[in-house]
């Protein structure tokens, strides 16, 4: 797999190409970020698909767990995945330990996915803003009891004949720059049980403004007994390369650069194989939304919903266009059916599209605004 190092246009093999999640073998060694809204099963199953079955793992969107008394599997479409995803795993969030370990049995006796994760990152005000997410680095005794509950409610399906799954854990490395907490968060990880540890280099306060901190993700990753996954600001396989490599990372973990380049994962694969980096077109690039559409309408969806869902891709894609491109992407987002989108999109690609190629390393800022404000009350309701 590391032969032909020479013809890498881009840098050098990381010495690190793959990690162990207990019994697995990780290669590449990427994981496709969870993020609600965006990375459903047809999301997902595109990525893999493009990364020619090569994307290390993937993660649910995150599964709530305080809103039923009773945990119920069909409640929740996010829980919804496809055999061709694995190795896969379902992350679930929440306040109530009690909740959460039975939210976690219940999926592992009737989903069998290949490990169970906790959210400790999710920055949204609705969700931090109650106490879970990235709110319980503000009561990390509460994270230690839910991992503690969690892990034990695996280990007790595993008791009654089910398959012993791995736990991991999702973070950031503190609510504030007044108060980063991450290496106490990994401490409670690593003696509750947790197997891999991804930490998302921002603080909650932060949300995705700024740069993330790769310097706490290095010293998370220099102390840990357990794979640590850096996130934040992965866009390229030099990125990903220069992570790695600098901050001593098991792997990484790519959301935003993955909206914008799906083929990511694969490109990581290319390079981590020795295979010499591949200039795409921009009619090879157009040629992802049919397989989308595909995937979206197997889901189950709407044809406008499936639309809607085309358009935000496009809307992200076309940003790796040269700047005279932005006809392409006006004139896909005008579409008002998915007949007229599939129309355009073929007079763009024996138009005005055959003479581009697709760049995705021409997107540095990826970032979102910056909050400065939370209210941060009613997380310790009904505790």
């Amino acid at each position: 797999m590391l032969k032909n190092v020479e013809s890498l246009k881009n840098g050098r093999i990381p010495r690190r190409v793959k990690f162990k999640l207990r019994d697995l073998d990780v290669f590449p060694n990427t994981i496709l970020s969870p993020m609600d809204g965006v990375t459903d099963a047809p999301f997902r199953r595109l990525c893999r698909v493009l990364s020619g079955d090569r994307m290390g793992l993937l993660v649910s969107e995150f599964v709530p767990t305080d809103g039923d008394a009773a945990f119920r599997v069909e409640g929740h479409k996010q829980l919804k995945f496809f055999p061709e995803e694995r190795p896969f795993g379902v992350q679930i969030f929440g306040r109530y330990p009690d909740r959460m370990a039975a939210a976690a049995k219940k999926i592992a006796e009737e989903l069998h996915p290949d490990y169970i994760e906790v959210n400790a990152g999710c920055p949204a005000p609705k969700v931090a803003g109650k106490g879970s997410g990235s709110g319980l680095l503000r009561d990390l005794p509460r994270l230690q009891e839910i991992l503690h509950d969690v892990r034990a409610a695996l280990d007790a399906s595993a008791t009654e004949g089910h398959v012993n799954l791995p736990l991991t854990l999702k973070c950031r490395i503190g609510w504030d720059s007044d108060s980063i907490n991450v290496m106490e968060t990994l401490k409670i990880a690593e003696g509750e049980g947790v197997e891999m540890l991804t930490v998302h280099g921002r603080t909650r306060l932060q949300g995705y403004n700024g740069l993330a901190d790769w310097d706490w993700i290095g010293k998370v990753a220099a102390a840990a007994k357990i794979p640590v996954i850096g996130n934040g600001d992965v866009n390229s396989v030099e990125v990903a390369r220069e992570r790695i490599e600098n901050y001593s990372v098991s792997g990484v973990s790519i959301g935003r650069g993955a909206m914008h380049n799906p083929w990511i994962f694969g490109q990581i694969a290319d390079a981590w194989e020795g295979k010499p980096a591949r200039v795409m077109t921009a009619t090879e690039a157009l040629d992802v939304f049919p397989l989308y559409y595909r995937f979206k309408m197997e889901d189950g969806v709407t044809e406008l919903g499936a639309l809607g869902r085309l358009k935000q891709l496009a809307a992200r894609l076309c940003k790796g266009f040269s700047e005279s491109a932005m006809d392409i992407r006006q004139t896909l987002l005008r579409s008002g059916t998915a007949g007229e989108f599939f129309d355009n999109l073929e007079s763009l690609r024996e138009g005005v599209a055959r003479d581009l190629v697709f760049e995705p390393e021409r997107l540095v800022n990826l970032n979102g605004a910056k909050e400065t404000e939370l209210k941060f009350g009613d997380q310790f309701a009904g505790r």
